[in-house]
C-alpha cells in the first residue's frame, strides 16, 4: 500500500514536470466552477441557477414576453425574467446586438434576440451576450456557453455550487 502511494506521488510529479502548462494556467488566473453553479444578474441583483456547458458556444436566458421595438431608430428587446426563488417578475429593457438563428434537436429552425447582459460569476464581472428563450422546460434558467467562460473558467464535472457570485453590485 506504502509503494503504491509511493508511486502515484512520482507520477504525479513527473506529469507535473512534463505539462508546466497546466499548473501554469491555474495559477495565471484560472478558476474551477462547477457543472452548475448560482449566477448574478447585475440588473435586479437576481441570482440565478445556471448550467455552464462547454459544449454550447453561446448562453441563452430564460425569458418570457420577448418584444422587440425601436426606439429613436435603434433596435430593442423588452422581457421579462423570473426570479426562481420568489416569483417575481423583473422587467427589462435592452438593446438588441443581434438576432441569430438556432437550429433544434427537431430541425426545426428558431430566431433569437441577442442582447448584451452584465452577470457576476465567482468573483467575476462581465457583460456576456445571450439570446433570450423560453427555458421553462429545462431545470437551469441559465445557459452559459464557452464564449462566456473563455480564459478564466475550468469546470468541474462532478462538482456543483463550488463559487457562490461575489460581485459588488456597484
Amino acid at each position: 500500500m506504502y509503494n503504491n502511494f509511493l508511486k502515484s506521488i512520482v507520477l504525479m510529479a513527473l506529469l507535473l514536470l512534463a505539462c508546466p502548462f497546466a499548473v501554469a494556467s491555474v495559477d495565471g488566473g484560472m478558476q474551477i466552477f462547477g457543472w452548475v453553479e448560482r449566477v448574478k444578474l447585475m440588473d435586479g441583483e437576481l441570482s440565478l441557477k445556471a448550467k455552464l456547458d462547454s459544449g454550447a458556444a453561446n448562453s441563452s436566458l430564460d425569458a418570457t414576453n420577448i418584444e422587440r421595438f425601436r426606439r429613436d431608430g435603434n433596435r430593442y428587446v423588452r422581457f421579462t425574467v423570473t426570479d426562481p426563488d420568489n416569483g417575481e417578475d423583473l422587467l427589462l429593457e435592452k438593446p438588441l446586438v443581434r438576432n441569430v438563428r438556432i437550429v433544434r434537436h427537431s430541425g426545426e429552425h428558431q430566431r433569437r434576440p441577442v442582447i448584451k447582459m452584465p452577470i457576476c460569476l465567482g468573483d467575476r464581472s462581465m457583460e456576456v451576450e445571450v439570446n433570450l428563450i423560453d427555458r421553462s422546460n429545462f431545470i437551469y434558467p441559465m445557459l452559459l456557453g464557452r464564449s462566456a467562460m473563455k480564459g478564466f473558467a475550468l469546470i468541474d464535472s462532478g462538482e456543483t455550487f463550488m463559487n457562490p457570485p461575489r460581485c459588488s453590485s456597484e
